[in-house]
Protein backbone atom coordinates (compact mmCIF):
# COMPACT_ATOMS: atom_id res chain seq x y z
CA UNK A 1 0.00 0.00 0.00
CA UNK A 2 2.61 2.54 1.00
CA UNK A 3 4.64 1.75 -2.28
CA UNK A 4 1.47 2.15 -3.91
CA UNK A 5 0.72 5.74 -2.67
CA UNK A 6 4.56 6.44 -3.34
CA UNK A 7 4.12 5.70 -7.42
CA UNK A 8 0.69 7.17 -7.43
CA UNK A 9 2.63 10.80 -5.41
CA UNK A 10 5.43 10.12 -8.36
CA UNK A 11 2.75 10.53 -11.18
CA UNK A 12 0.97 13.16 -9.84
CA UNK A 13 4.43 15.33 -9.62
CA UNK A 14 5.30 14.24 -12.54
CA UNK A 15 1.88 15.39 -14.39
CA UNK A 16 2.02 18.59 -12.40
CA UNK A 17 5.51 19.50 -13.61
CA UNK A 18 4.74 18.46 -17.19
CA UNK A 19 1.29 20.62 -17.07
CA UNK A 20 3.16 23.61 -15.70
CA UNK A 21 5.52 23.43 -18.02
CA UNK A 22 2.93 23.07 -21.20
CA UNK A 23 1.26 25.98 -19.44
CA UNK A 24 4.51 28.78 -19.43
CA UNK A 25 3.78 30.82 -22.13
CA UNK A 26 6.60 31.28 -25.14
CA UNK A 27 8.02 34.12 -24.01
CA UNK A 28 9.38 33.19 -20.44
CA UNK A 29 10.11 29.36 -21.88
CA UNK A 30 13.99 30.44 -21.97
CA UNK A 31 17.16 30.17 -19.01
CA UNK A 32 19.17 33.12 -18.33
CA UNK A 33 21.90 33.70 -16.81
CA UNK A 34 22.62 36.45 -14.33
CA UNK A 35 25.00 39.62 -14.86
CA UNK A 36 27.86 38.51 -13.59
CA UNK A 37 26.92 35.34 -12.37
CA UNK A 38 26.96 31.66 -13.02
CA UNK A 39 23.45 31.35 -12.02
CA UNK A 40 21.20 30.44 -14.36
CA UNK A 41 17.35 31.26 -14.14
CA UNK A 42 14.66 29.62 -15.61
CA UNK A 43 12.54 32.66 -16.23
CA UNK A 44 8.65 31.02 -16.31
CA UNK A 45 9.46 29.28 -12.50
CA UNK A 46 10.60 33.19 -11.62
CA UNK A 47 7.82 35.20 -13.40
CA UNK A 48 4.82 33.17 -14.83
CA UNK A 49 2.13 35.02 -13.54
CA UNK A 50 3.98 38.25 -13.14
CA UNK A 51 3.79 41.35 -15.25
CA UNK A 52 7.37 42.38 -17.30
CA UNK A 53 8.97 44.97 -18.38
CA UNK A 54 11.95 43.69 -20.22
CA UNK A 55 14.66 46.49 -21.48
CA UNK A 56 17.71 45.46 -23.63
CA UNK A 57 20.61 48.32 -21.35
CA UNK A 58 24.03 49.75 -22.09
CA UNK A 59 26.10 51.47 -19.73
CA UNK A 60 27.67 54.19 -21.25
CA UNK A 61 24.92 55.71 -22.88
CA UNK A 62 22.85 59.01 -23.01
CA UNK A 63 19.98 56.82 -21.62
CA UNK A 64 21.82 55.10 -19.19
CA UNK A 65 20.00 57.73 -16.41
CA UNK A 66 16.99 55.39 -17.35
CA UNK A 67 17.99 53.00 -14.52
CA UNK A 68 16.96 55.41 -11.08
CA UNK A 69 13.45 55.49 -13.08
CA UNK A 70 12.99 51.51 -13.96
CA UNK A 71 14.38 50.59 -10.32
CA UNK A 72 11.43 53.35 -9.02
CA UNK A 73 9.34 51.88 -11.46
CA UNK A 74 10.18 48.26 -9.92
CA UNK A 75 10.16 49.01 -6.78
CA UNK A 76 6.52 50.81 -6.55
CA UNK A 77 4.85 47.57 -8.53
CA UNK A 78 7.02 44.81 -7.32
CA UNK A 79 4.41 43.87 -4.81
CA UNK A 80 2.19 44.16 -7.49
CA UNK A 81 3.78 40.95 -9.67
CA UNK A 82 5.55 43.33 -11.68
CA UNK A 83 9.17 43.18 -12.59
CA UNK A 84 11.85 44.80 -14.51
CA UNK A 85 13.99 42.54 -16.54
CA UNK A 86 17.28 44.02 -17.72
CA UNK A 87 19.57 42.46 -20.72
CA UNK A 88 22.89 44.83 -21.51
CA UNK A 89 23.52 44.83 -24.73
CA UNK A 90 26.54 46.18 -26.76
CA UNK A 91 24.76 46.27 -29.83
CA UNK A 92 25.44 49.75 -30.12
CA UNK A 93 28.99 49.64 -28.47
CA UNK A 94 28.21 51.48 -25.56
CA UNK A 95 28.07 48.18 -22.87
CA UNK A 96 31.22 47.82 -20.87
CA UNK A 97 33.23 44.43 -22.21
CA UNK A 98 33.37 42.94 -18.64
CA UNK A 99 30.00 41.90 -16.73
CA UNK A 100 31.96 43.10 -13.14
CA UNK A 101 31.78 46.69 -14.67
CA UNK A 102 28.52 46.52 -15.82
CA UNK A 103 26.88 45.00 -12.59
CA UNK A 104 29.08 47.38 -10.52
CA UNK A 105 27.50 50.63 -12.48
CA UNK A 106 23.99 49.53 -12.33
CA UNK A 107 24.11 48.19 -8.62
CA UNK A 108 26.36 51.29 -7.11
CA UNK A 109 25.83 54.06 -8.99
CA UNK A 110 22.21 53.20 -10.37
CA UNK A 111 21.12 51.04 -6.80
CA UNK A 112 19.53 48.46 -9.58
CA UNK A 113 17.83 45.60 -7.92
CA UNK A 114 15.89 44.20 -10.50
CA UNK A 115 17.09 41.52 -12.20
CA UNK A 116 19.68 41.72 -14.31
CA UNK A 117 20.99 39.19 -16.73
CA UNK A 118 23.99 38.24 -19.01
CA UNK A 119 24.92 40.48 -22.11
CA UNK A 120 22.74 39.45 -24.71
CA UNK A 121 22.32 40.30 -28.70
CA UNK A 122 18.99 42.25 -29.60
CA UNK A 123 18.71 42.56 -33.17
CA UNK A 124 19.77 41.31 -36.27
CA UNK A 125 20.57 37.68 -37.38
CA UNK A 126 22.04 37.09 -33.95
CA UNK A 127 19.83 38.36 -31.91
CA UNK A 128 18.92 36.36 -28.58
CA UNK A 129 15.61 34.13 -28.77
CA UNK A 130 13.80 36.02 -26.45
CA UNK A 131 14.31 39.78 -28.25
CA UNK A 132 13.44 37.74 -31.99
CA UNK A 133 10.53 36.95 -30.38
CA UNK A 134 9.40 40.35 -28.68
CA UNK A 135 10.54 41.65 -32.09
CA UNK A 136 8.14 39.29 -34.52
CA UNK A 137 5.41 40.33 -31.63
CA UNK A 138 5.65 44.31 -31.81
CA UNK A 139 7.44 44.21 -35.14
CA UNK A 140 10.28 46.56 -33.69
CA UNK A 141 13.50 45.22 -32.64
CA UNK A 142 15.49 47.61 -30.47
CA UNK A 143 16.64 50.53 -32.58
CA UNK A 144 18.87 51.55 -30.00
CA UNK A 145 19.75 50.89 -26.25
CA UNK A 146 16.74 51.52 -23.86
CA UNK A 147 13.88 49.67 -25.65
CA UNK A 148 11.33 48.32 -23.66
CA UNK A 149 8.58 45.49 -24.30
CA UNK A 150 5.61 45.36 -21.59
CA UNK A 151 4.81 41.37 -21.20
CA UNK A 152 1.29 40.92 -19.66
CA UNK A 153 0.59 38.08 -16.79
CA UNK A 154 -0.79 35.62 -18.88
CA UNK A 155 2.67 36.33 -21.02
CA UNK A 156 1.16 37.76 -23.90
CA UNK A 157 3.80 40.60 -25.22
CA UNK A 158 1.88 43.84 -25.22
CA UNK A 159 3.76 46.88 -26.93
CA UNK A 160 6.94 48.34 -27.64
CA UNK A 161 8.59 51.33 -26.43
CA UNK A 162 10.73 53.12 -28.07
CA UNK A 163 14.53 54.65 -25.74
CA UNK A 164 13.01 58.23 -25.25
CA UNK A 165 10.01 56.40 -23.97
CA UNK A 166 11.28 57.20 -19.86
CA UNK A 167 9.76 54.35 -17.10
CA UNK A 168 7.92 57.72 -15.79
CA UNK A 169 5.84 58.60 -19.24
CA UNK A 170 2.87 59.17 -18.58
CA UNK A 171 1.37 55.99 -21.44
CA UNK A 172 4.26 53.71 -19.98
CA UNK A 173 3.14 54.29 -16.58
CA UNK A 174 -0.74 53.80 -17.18
CA UNK A 175 -0.14 50.72 -19.50
CA UNK A 176 2.19 49.23 -16.73
CA UNK A 177 -1.16 49.98 -14.57
CA UNK A 178 -3.22 48.48 -16.59
CA UNK A 179 -1.51 45.15 -17.10
CA UNK A 180 -1.14 44.82 -13.16
CA UNK A 181 -4.51 45.32 -12.72
CA UNK A 182 -5.92 42.59 -14.76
Amino acid sequence: MKRTFTIIALLAGLTVGSASASTCPDVLKFMKRKLNSQETVNLCQAYKGKALLIVNTASYCGFTPQFEGLEAMYDKYRDKDFVVLGFPSHEFNQEAKSEKKTAELCELTYGVEFPMFEPTDVKGDDADPLYRMLAEATGKAPSWNFNKYLVDKQGNIVKHYGSKVTPTDDVLVADVERVIAK
